[in-house]
Order: structure tokens, then sequence, then C-alpha cells
């Protein structure tokens, strides 16, 4: 399979994965930036649940709203959860309108978001956003892909041999970058670049467990193939 023809999350679902996955975000009103770790949730309508932080600030500013509501942008930055060269994978920012849920929360109502990943930047309407699902892999990819990195040279150095010929020259590192239900991606890195390569699975993840699955069938495959030479191992 091409590069090319691989299969890839949509920028909807990779901006719902990056909302499902993400412990931290950043709120900014007009009258305030707020930084919230560990004080939200999403639900099945893409809106954010915010536990009001302890500082009160967006509280107080929504009370003083004459519409009982606030224009706001909400940020959240993807960030890969081993040691690469550059580890922000994606940003996502969601504007939408502030209100007040009860005495101790807020929900964010978003109407657009735009996510930038590789480069590249997409707008997502509201619709799509809504009707799109996370990665069932998203709230479990962290985990598995450190765990990956922890083995690599059980790993990662075989799959490795995956690699185009001409992304295994020069690299001296080769790391685990994303997972998800169509895939594994590796980073390989020389001493002025990096590049990244998708390994597709043979059919799509539903969990946990058939991700683990697929990446066993990556490995037979490269075990099965001759070396090219040997890629150094993570030390």
């Amino acid at each position: 399979m091409s590069a090319a023809s691989c299969p890839e999350p949509t920028p909807a679902e990779r901006a719902r994965s990056v909302l499902a996955a993400a412990d931290s975000l950043t709120v900014t009103t007009h009258g305030h930036r707020v930084e919230l770790i560990g004080l939200h949730t999403v639900d099945a309508a893409a809106r954010l649940l915010l536990n009001n932080p302890p500082d009160g600030h967006l509280a107080a500013e929504l009370a003083m709203a004459p519409h009982g509501d606030l224009t706001a942008l909400v940020e959240f930055t993807d960030v890969a959860p081993v040691a690469v060269r550059e580890r922000v994978r994606a940003r996502l920012t969601l504007g939408g309108r502030l209100t007040v849920l009860g005495p101790k929360a807020l929900v964010f109502h978003p109407a657009r978001a735009v996510l930038t990943e590789d480069g590249r930047t997409a707008v997502i309407g509201l619709d799509e956003l809504v009707h799109s699902s996370p990665d069932p892999l998203a709230t479990h990819e962290a985990e598995m892909l450190a765990r990956l990195d922890a083995a690599h040279a059980d790993t990662v150095a075989p799959l490795a041999r995956l690699l185009p010929a001409k992304r295994q020259l020069g690299a001296y590192e080769v790391r685990p970058l994303r997972l998800d239900r169509h895939g594994l991606v590796l980073r390989s890195q020389t001493p002025d670049a990096h590049h990244d390569t998708r390994l597709p699975f043979a059919t799509a993840a539903t969990h946990p467990g058939d991700a683990v699955r697929q990446i066993h069938v990556l490995l037979a495959r490269a075990t099965a193939r001759p070396r090219r030479r040997r890629l150094p191992t993570r030390s």
C-alpha cells in the first residue's frame, strides 16, 4: 500500500481525538486567559464542561456579561508522549461561546475548530465536529506508545525495517510518534531533519487489544524482511 493510499483519521476525527485525550487546555476571553489542568470533560456534542477554576475569573466575567455568555477561544496542544524532535504533533483551537452551567461549572459551546498538524491547517465546521468520533485508541495512545518505546529493541527497531530505504539512510534514531486505528507512525531522525512514515494496519483496529495484534502482524512482516543495515537502538 502506497503512502498516498494509506487510510488516516480525518481532521474532524483527529480534533475529536485531541479533545478526548487532552488533560489540559487554555481558555481565552476578552478579559482573561486561564489554563485548566484536569478540570474538563467533553460530551457527545463536543461541548466542553469546565469545572470553575479556583480563582473564579471566568465565572466573574460571565456574571458581568450582558447576555450571560462570552465569546471565547479554547486551545489544546497535542504533544508526543515519547521524546522526539519537535514534540508538538498538533494544535487545536475552538471558537465559540462560554456560558454558566451551574454554581461550580461552565460549558463551552464550540462553533468551529481549526486543526494545525504536519504543517497543514484544516477548518472544521460544527456539524462535522459533532458527527465525528474520537479514534478508539485516543485515550490509550500515550501509554501504548510509551510501552512500544520502552521495548525499543524488540519492537521499534525491527519495525524500522519496514521504512522506505531513503528513510533509513542516515537515520540515527527511529521512534514511535502516533498510533491510531489505521496504523502506527514512526519518526526517523537524521542529524538535520526528521521524516514521519505511516505503517498501515491490515485492518482497522477497534480497541487497544486489536491494535496490539495488528502491531504483531507488522512485526512478523518486519522480521521476515532482510535488514538493509543495522539502525541504532535507543540508549
